[in-house]
């Protein structure tokens, strides 16, 4: 496999990555799938520093 494929093979699993994390911190996995498309690791960063998502009263 060339250095092409494999970052995309690695772009493409920490996506997927995201949208578990997003899910678990009860956010959108779709929408936060799609930012990790475009952003990568700073969509990780972003997940991790805003935490859990909080109910609207």
């Amino acid at each position: 496999m060339n250095d092409q494929a494999q970052f995309a093979v690695g772009w493409g699993t920490l996506s997927l990555i995201n949208a578990g994390l997003a899910r678990a911190y009860d956010r959108s996995g779709l929408i936060w799938w799609l930012l990790s498309l475009l952003l990568g690791p700073i969509a990780t960063f972003l997940l991790v520093i805003l935490g859990k998502a909080r109910p609207f009263v």
